[in-house]
């Protein structure tokens, strides 16, 4: 056996492996998992709402009668039976959608990294809406991108915006429904003005979707899929409204498009666990969403009234805020001179916990800005929570 000491290893990473980055929410949930912490940072949906019953028949089901099917490798476009069920589910008159354009992934994060994977080069123009869902620009940073922000204002971005900086760009990324971070909901008006003006450009959009069901007041707006189904690629996800934990989205996209994805995730895992696939396709294949959905619609609309009451009643002037009507998230912006990751600190010592609004942002971070979920809060916490924060802002104005 040697005696001198083996040197330690001096890892040389990829570049890509430079440019992953740790999530903020991530780290702050961290701390919010503590009983005593009002956390109004992740955005998690609420565990009241996951049919743990329904799940559990399900797997019975699936595993007695199909347990040999469940439990072997499967294809990697995914279970055909589910992909059935949400391209009808997505076609609409005058607009069908394909089987042979779903492709399954391990949530709807997959699709992101897939995405970004076979349509971003290093220096690749993406735009993205200002502020946008971190989770996209972290899947797609690892890939090289120049980020180009879009303005918006309460009615999200400005399709007009995307004409002077589209051309020549990879993709364009947006969430039209109930926004996360901000709550806000892209108009219809907006939606066909944004379609028509990518489809000019020969722009690929990507509608990201996990929200849309989750609708308070009115039905949902149409979908951009519906209204170009060969240049708009669709994202939705099975978190919001079953439960995030079987970690099961889906990608609609052209053909040509699909196939490389496939090719893509094919590389990466193979397939979507086989398994809860048909567990899914057992809970959802007999009209379940239609009665389950309303309820999480229900809770969700109570606590999201309760916190902006709670605002109203406890933040200062100055202090302004979006009114969603729908999804999980309240957008707060605060007076100029406040820092919210430095509120966040202040937060923390007093058991409240929120997200600062900067890393929403892929250019120029905005500092005096930060996200509120409300979902996974009782209506008494939250009035206690937006009371103390309440508080905090109040002695810095």
């Amino acid at each position: 056996m040697p005696t001198e000491k083996i040197p330690a290893i001096a890892w040389q990473f990829a570049e890509r492996a430079r440019r992953l980055q740790g999530s903020v929410i991530r780290e702050i949930l961290k701390i919010a998992v503590r009983p005593e912490v009002i956390s109004f940072a992740g955005g998690l949906p609420s565990p009241d709402t996951f049919p743990v019953a329904r799940m559990q028949a399900a797997f019975d089901k699936v595993l007695s009668a199909s347990g040999r099917i469940a439990l072997q490798y499967g294809p990697t476009d995914g279970y055909l039976p589910l992909r059935e069920w949400v391209a009808n589910s997505l076609s609409i008159p005058g607009t069908t959608i394909a089987p042979e354009q779903v492709l399954m992934t391990s949530g709807s994060q997959q699709a992101l990294d897939l995405i970004g994977k076979v349509l971003i080069d290093e220096g690749s123009k993406v735009l993205v809406e200002t502020p946008s869902y971190l989770g996209a620009l972290q899947a797609f940073s690892v890939y090289g991108p120049e980020f180009v922000s879009l303005p918006g204002d309460e009615g999200g971005l400005l399709p007009e915006a995307v004409a002077s900086v589209g051309a020549g760009a990879r993709l364009l990324y947006a969430l039209p429904n109930f926004q996360n971070p901000t709550g806000r909901t892209l108009s219809l008006e907006r939606r066909l003005a944004l379609v028509d003006t990518c489809a000019r450009l020969g722009l690929p959009l990507i509608e990201d979707d996990p929200y849309g069901a989750l609708s308070y007041r009115a039905a949902p707006l149409p979908k951009m899929l519906t209204m170009h189904p060969d240049g708009v690629v669709y994202m939705g996800s099975f978190s919001k409204t079953l439960t995030p934990g079987i970690r099961l989205g889906y990608v609609v996209a052209p053909l040509p498009l699909v196939r490389k994805l496939e090719l893509a995730k094919q590389a990466a895992d193979l397939h979507t666990a086989t398994l809860t696939q048909m567990v899914v396709y057992e809970v959802v294949k007999d009209g379940f969403l239609d009665t389950h959905i309303p309820t999480i619609r229900a809770l969700y609309a109570e606590r999201c009234a309760t916190m902006l009451a709670a605002l109203t009643s406890f933040f200062p002037a100055g202090v302004t805020w979006t009114q969603p009507e729908g999804g999980m998230f309240i957008w707060v912006t605060l007076p100029a001179h406040i820092d919210s990751t430095q509120l966040l600190d202040q937060a923390i010592a007093q058991n409240v916990a929120f997200v600062p609004g900067a890393p929403f942002y892929a250019t120029n971070p905005v500092r005096n800005t930060l996200r509120l979920s409300f979902v996974t809060v009782t209506p008494e916490r939250i009035r206690e929570g937006i009371e103390k924060l309440g508080k905090l802002i109040a002695a810095q104005c």
